[in-house]
């Protein structure tokens, strides 16, 4: 719900008196709107959002204010009405009269990319800037929503593969465009019949590339690998054990888990992506790894040594996931190499196989797609079975069969 306030703002002008603004909050966010009246400290009624009666004109001028309060709470009701979830910007156009539909989609897009780096969703704020910053470097004119039709997709197309984008690599930017128009049609800026995606297919984008999951074999050779001959590799090879038996758990959700997250037999954690509850049964190897984590000199909240201070910011989050995720990445390769595993080993191919070794353990695809979370909560909600805790671990117990292998203790 939206609040309207008619305050004063806390700098003074030149002349000695403050400046009159209208004051939005939704969200626990607000936006000053300023109304281009004045006031003397001595002159204003805080308590009652009013000029006192020693201000020249008192009585129109707060005929005047009253006016404004309402044109905002009639601009709040027909936005209600209309079921449009808007934003401050939106408010504050609309309430200085500017068309929404004349909201250029590179605002509207910035304005995203702000509202998730506020939220804490950095790291989708950065994925709306790198598609921005593409997007902008091939349409270089300000534009309208109604404007990005099926042609101007297929010409941004055509820009990406002269770059040597792969299909995967367009699908992903088509994706982010769809999303964000998507959200531009539910804060009416745009109307749905302009709706480009309904002619331009990004389904028929489907990577062609084969994604080659790890064998158990394979898992179970980077497992082995002896860390007292490479103990600069011990982290890497307690992440990759970690995520691989906890159900291919995200390098960020590893990264936030605090011991409080740490139960006696279940690790119980919100996936940062989805923002979904997870509960996961605490395995024989994942015991192993906690265990030695917790021989260590702990200076943090963190299960792991991977963000180094309590209480950081989004961004500086945002910034250590990125320089440690490379360098696990890159280690992953390395203990690939140095165990004879002749493929490409990513933090993601971690989490692709324990899915894919699942599925070839017999497990059903609805089971572990509970597992690892990541279908949308709209398919979810739409045809997605839940399972109970007991059912996927009884099924992820299937990744310590066939054959038994013996979980050296962590070195």
């Amino acid at each position: 719900m939206a609040t309207i306030n008619i305050t004063l703002r806390k700098s003074i002008n030149k002349q000695g008196k403050y400046p009159l603004v209208l004051r939005i909050t939704k969200n626990r966010k607000s936006k000053l709107i300023t109304l281009n009246l004045t006031c003397k400290l001595k002159d204003w009624d805080n308590s009652k959002s009013e000029f006192k009666r020693t201000y020249p004109n008192a009585t129109q001028r707060n005929r005047v204010l009253l006016k404004l309060k309402e044109k905002a709470l009639k601009i709040i009701d027909e936005f209600h009405l209309e079921d449009i979830d808007f934003t401050l910007n939106q408010f504050e156009d609309k309430f200085r009269g500017k068309a929404t539909n004349k909201i250029t989609v590179s605002e509207f897009w910035l304005e995203k990319i702000d509202d998730l780096n506020k939220a804490g969703r950095t790291g989708n704020a950065r994925a709306y800037k790198g598609v921005y910053t593409s997007f902008f470097k091939f349409q270089k004119k300000s534009i309208l929503f109604r404007d990005i039709t099926p042609a101007l997709l297929d010409k941004y197309e055509t820009h990406l593969r002269s770059n040597q984008n792969t299909d995967g690599g367009i699908a992903v930017k088509m994706r982010e465009i769809r999303a964000l128009f998507n959200d531009a049609i539910n804060k009416g800026i745009v109307q749905e019949k302009y709706y480009p995606f309904k002619a331009y297919k990004i389904s028929r984008l489907k990577g062609k590339s084969i994604k080659k999951a790890l064998s158990r074999d394979e898992i179970r050779l980077l497992e082995s690998i002896d860390t007292s001959k490479y103990p600069y590799l011990t982290n890497s090879k307690n992440f990759l054990i970690f995520s691989y038996y906890t159900g291919g758990m995200n390098f960020v959700d590893m990264l936030k888990l605090k011991w409080e997250n740490i139960g006696v037999n279940r690790i119980d954690y919100t996936r940062s992506k989805t923002k979904g509850n997870f509960s996961v049964e605490i395995l024989e190897p994942v015991k192993q790894v906690l265990d030695y984590y917790k021989s260590q000199l702990n200076v943090t909240d963190y299960v792991f040594p991977i963000l180094l201070k309590n209480n950081l910011t989004p961004i500086q989050i945002e910034n250590r996931k990125l320089r440690t995720l490379k360098k696990f990445n890159k280690d992953l390769q390395e203990i690939a190499e140095i165990q004879g595993v002749q493929k490409h080993v990513t933090s993601y191919t971690i989490r692709h196989s324990f899915a894919t070794n699942l599925k070839f353990a017999g497990v059903s695809t609805d089971v572990i797609s509970d597992a690892m979370g990541h279908q949308s909560i709209e398919i979810t909600n739409a045809y997605l079975k839940k399972h109970t805790n007991e059912t996927i671990d009884s099924e992820m117990k299937k990744l310590l069969q066939e054959p038994e292998i013996r979980y050296d203790r962590i070195a």
